[in-house]
């Protein structure tokens, strides 16, 4: 029974008019359905329960062991311990050093939210000549995810398998097994549901954010069209070049990271432990540095070591499985030594082949929608709280994907560049603000932009380089591992990938001459750079070059730091069954194996890299 004499005071004291509390009472209900409605987006019933406080007492006398250790609960670790938990007969811990995703990482709008939070590995590059001048101290901002789910739980959430000739390439290395048609099953694996309510099984469950119709999204597709660029139905055998919407790691208007598909839907499993906030420090290994006996960890400001009885996988990106592996001295003899670090095992591969997906952003201004009122903004968060739509639960334009070949002399079937699209309403500030604090771009180029949302929307188009031929490289700054390594991009070092980079940004202003963006009034924006705008014609070859300079950033793919390849090749570090050389029972399973970057999105290749470690460990011990 609502209290009419309380309600009745409460709202003379705030409207200032009389009251006999039946409105009031109303609008309780009403504040307390919503504050329920906000606490089911992501109960912790989502994710696998803490052990960690279980397991304390048999850590404290240090009599644990697992058959399996599993180091992250990123894309592909999550993946490795779901399936290595379907026998019943071995005890598999995952450690993760973060805990479970924020509430924002639910919301498939707000993913560039979490970025510079606790829930971040926040990680920046060493300052260059060439590349991320525009970015704050000149450094590039490479964030990875540190909770359940790893950076899958704050990403595009994107799922895109990459073409034919990214495995081929790989088998054609000497990686037996990682041809296009072999890697193909375990991406169908992945999303293929299996399991019953009583006995569930992981995979990851894919959608398509609704679209809204008419412009910015017509005019990306028809603008392309114009130039000659298809819209496909998906990217496959046939259409890797084209544009589309792409299929995405969400489901009900909600994000759906393997964290969650893989680890929380199976965490009753007696054999599967998961500890959080345990960050490993170290990999301790026998006399002959042959086998994993044992991980050490800290947790709560106490370290704990846990015995491994028959493999670790080391599923922790391609910054921190490297990191990991150089604290516990396996990596480059020469560089272990200089930090004062037992070498155990030389492998000079370790750290190096590091690759992203270097990207520049072209900004566009447009005139295609009135500014949004303050009832319209309130309407959406109303309409995802109590029904999952709207424009809180889908990420707008960067659903839609294009991949061309600029290269007139090159393979036609096959990318060498990807397009993304981030579009921001006039007036919304605010959006802007978490876009472009994201990026850590330097203050003066955020308020150029910020003055111009006033009177324009803003289109962000990414222009993303396929195939870098530059690589950077990853060193321990010190063997402390609460240090963040140095980290070398060496963006645009190569001539070839700075000649793809103009020949993509050629492209979208042939996209400014189409008679779709014309209709929408699309104008490229000039970002005053003083050196660029002083030294060179705009919009010259020199110009966008020297743009390219400021304006380069990561497109989140780090990969390559522990390289698949056959122990002959020089920087190889894990074999093609995942075995890091030289070790009987550690294996590797996130993107840092990639031989050569994969022309796309990575997330879902972590996924399908996290399968083929997980058959391969089943395998093994099945013999």
């Amino acid at each position: 029974m609502l209290d009419t004499t309380t309600s009745n005071l409460t709202h003379a004291t705030q409207c200032g008019t009389p009251a006999i509390g039946l409105f009031q009472g109303m609008v309780t209900m009403l504040l307390q359905s919503l504050l329920a409605a906000q606490c089911r987006v992501a109960p912790a019933s989502l994710w696998p329960p803490d052990a960690g406080d279980q397991l304390l007492p048999q850590l404290q006398r240090q009599e644990l062991d697992f058959d399996f250790v599993v180091i992250g609960a990123g894309s592909a670790g999550s993946v490795v311990a779901s399936r290595l938990s379907e026998n019943p007969n071995w005890r598999v811990l995952v450690l993760e050093a973060g805990g479970d995703p924020p509430v924002e990482s639910e919301i498939p709008a707000l993913f560039f939210g979490l970025q510079h939070t606790n829930f971040m590995w926040n990680y920046y590059t060493e300052p260059s000549s060439r590349s991320c001048l525009g970015m704050k101290q000149g450094r590039c901002y490479w964030p990875r995810g540190r909770m359940i789910g790893g950076t899958g739980s704050v990403n595009a959430m994107a799922f895109l398998r990459g073409n034919r000739r990214d495995f081929d390439d790989w088998s054609d290395m000497g990686n037996a097994g990682w041809s296009y048609d072999e890697v193909l099953a375990y991406y169908e694996k992945s999303v293929r549901a299996v399991g019953n309510a009583t006995h569930p099984q992981g995979y990851v469950q894919l959608s398509y954010f609704e679209m809204p119709q008419g412009p910015p999204f017509s005019m990306i597709y028809e603008g392309a069209q114009e130039l000659g660029v298809p819209q496909v139905r998906e990217f496959a055998e046939g259409s890797f070049v084209g544009y589309t919407q792409v299929p995405v790691t969400a489901q009900h208007g909600e994000r759906a990271s393997t964290g969650k598909e893989y680890l929380g839907r199976v965490s009753q499993r007696g054999n599967l432990k998961v500890i959080k906030h345990a960050l490993v420090k170290q990999l301790h290994f026998d006399a002959k540095a042959q086998r994993v006996e044992a991980v050490s960890f800290e947790r709560n400001g106490h370290t704990y070591r846990v015995g491994v009885a028959k493999e670790a996988v080391l599923s922790a990106g391609a910054i921190d499985s490297p990191a990991l592996l150089l604290r516990s001295g396996i990596g480059p003899g020469q560089e272990l030594e200089q930090l004062q670090l037992r070498v155990l095992r030389d492998l000079p591969g370790v750290g190096k082949n590091l690759q992203d997906h270097v990207l520049v952003p072209i900004f566009m201004q447009l005139q295609v929608n009135e500014p949004q009122s303050e009832k319209e903004i309130l309407d959406s968060i109303y309409e995802y709280l109590l029904s999952r739509k709207g424009s809180l639960s889908n990420i707008g334009t960067a659903s839609i994907v294009g991949f061309i070949n600029t290269n007139s002399s090159s393979d036609q079937r096959y990318p060498d560049v990807e397009l993304h699209h981030l579009f921001t309403p006039r007036g919304r500030h605010d959006v802007l603000a978490i876009f472009v604090g994201g990026l850590n771009i330097q203050e003066q180029y955020v308020q150029h932009l910020q003055q111009l949302l006033i009177d324009s929307d803003l289109l962000c188009m990414f222009v993303l380089l396929s195939h870098p031929q530059s690589k950077g490289e990853l060193r321990l700054r010190q063997a402390n591992p609460n240090e963040a390594p140095l980290l070398f991009s060496n963006y645009l070092s190569h001539p070839e990938d700075m000649a793809t980079i103009l020949r993509g940004i050629r492209y979208q202003e042939q996209l400014l001459d189409t008679a779709a963006y014309k209709a929408s009034g699309a104008q490229l924006t000039h970002i005053p750079i003083e050196e660029c705008d002083a030294g060179y014609e705009y919009r010259s070859d020199d110009y966008w070059r020297c743009y390219a300079k400021y304006f380069s950033m990561t497109a989140y793919h780090l990969s390559g730091t522990l390289k698949m390849s056959p122990a002959s090749d020089p920087e190889a570090c894990v074999s093609p069954r995942l075995q890091l050389h030289g070790v009987d029972n550690l294996r590797v399973a996130d993107t840092s194996i990639m031989p050569n970057i994969v022309s796309v999105n990575t997330n879902a290749a972590a996924i399908m890299i996290g399968e083929r470690a997980a058959d391969f460990i089943a395998k093994d011990w099945a013999a």
